[in-house]
């Protein structure tokens, strides 16, 4: 993801680059929750040794990272070297190209992290810096930067926003009971970190048959998240999408509620009409086996500029998301408890064979309350 275009060579790298490049990565985390469809990013400018300004992107269509760290800076951004985590946008959106707003603050260097993954920008932004006697430098900490926004980047790459899937399970890898009964496998730490999941997620997508049986508003509740920019990650709720083959939805469901969007998608044809009567948006996605097509749905939603989307499902949609190689990350929640050879399975995969068996690479694995979090991506090289 270097700059291969510029003829100007690149000032060294130094330990303080990336140290000053860490603190940025800092404070673009704090956007996490709430820069989608944009990406997670954070800026520092330095002066003289001096930290002058500091900045991270908050929401969509407000200031960039750059923007909010020159406003602090003022004219001690004159002669600075500014560290970026993203390359600096050069084009027009919301708000202007922030390599021209460095440009014109008189910043001298600018270090960045990596460079946009949008094809239609890479490397345009460094290129207009350098052009204009801008000293780039770069990448600085790449990996960390790459980690903030990996739906953005595999939305920019292809179109499909990256697939997380959420799961319950007891620790002998069940469910919910044989009659569906699921409150509450995971404990209330548990149950915060999924809300935390979901504040991230641009989309939260599930099955009717969670819904009949729950009755889930699968809303980001603020009291819920124990995080100290709550109140901004609850204002953004996430498009709940309800995959309803057979039109079963009715319009007094709660995830149709709750002033939060919804959509439903089917592989009818013909909208429902109870549903259309009620304001709901609908769509038609049939696949061949007459059920929503997955790998469309998610081309779908990655038009819709979603860029993080959580499956929150029973084990058959989450069986047929993981069987057509559609997840990118599977969080597992294991309870210290055991439900019985007769409650249901985590995934819903009918493999006959140690030869069929689906590998995943343990990524993460940590206590979270009296419950462990197990975080894995599907490995087919494995």
């Amino acid at each position: 993801m270097s700059v291969t275009t510029s003829s100007q060579q690149p000032s060294a790298v130094t330990g303080e680059d990336r140290s000053y490049m860490a603190r940025a990565i800092h404070l673009a985390e704090k956007g996490v929750y709430s820069t989608m469809p944009n990406p997670r990013v954070g800026c520092v400018l330095v002066n003289g040794g001096e930290v002058v300004g500091e900045g991270w992107h908050e929401r969509a269509g407000e200031g960039h990272a750059e923007v909010n760290a020159l406003a602090q800076a003022g004219e001690q951004a004159r002669g600075a070297t500014a560290y970026v985590t993203l390359e600096p946008c050069s084009h027009t959106g919301k708000t202007g190209p922030c390599c021209e707003a460095l440009v014109e603050a008189g910043v001298a260097r600018v270090v960045y992290a990596m460079e946009d993954p949008n094809p239609q920008v890479s490397g345009r932004g460094l290129d207009h810096l350098e052009a204009a006697g801008v000293t780039v430098s770069g990448p600085v900490l790449e990996t960390e930067a790459w980690a903030l926004n990996p739906g953005f980047i595999k939305r920019m790459e292809s179109g499909r926003p990256l697939v997380r899937c959420k799961m319950a399970m007891s620790l002998d890898g069940r469910t919910a009971m044989a009659s569906g009964e699921s409150k509450w496998v995971t404990g209330p730490s548990a149950r915060a970190d999924v809300q935390r999941l979901r504040a991230r997620s641009c989309a939260i997508i599930t099955g009717i048959g969670s819904i009949l049986h729950d009755d889930s508003s699968l809303t980001v509740r603020e009291d819920e998240l124990k995080l100290p920019n709550a109140g901004l990650a609850a204002a953004i709720q996430p498009l709940r999408v309800v995959l309803d083959s057979k039109q079963q939805l009715r319009p007094n469901a709660k995830v149709l509620q709750f002033h939060a969007r919804t959509l439903v998608v089917s592989a009818r044809p013909e909208p429902d009409p109870v549903l259309a009567e009620a304001g709901v948006e609908q769509m038609s996605i049939p696949g061949e086996d007459g059920r929503v097509d997955l790998l469309k749905l998610l081309f779908e939603l990655g038009r819709r500029q979603c860029n993080e989307v959580l499956v929150e499902a029973g084990s058959a949609l989450a069986g047929a998301f993981l069987r057509r190689g559609l997840l990118d990350e599977v969080v597992i929640y294991m309870a210290p408890k055991l439900m019985g050879s007769e409650a249901r399975p985590l995934f819903e995969l009918p493999l006959q064979s140690m030869s069929a068996q689906l590998p995943l690479t343990i990524t993460d694995m940590r206590a979270v309350g009296n419950d462990w979090r197990i975080t894995a991506r599907p490995d087919p090289d494995a």
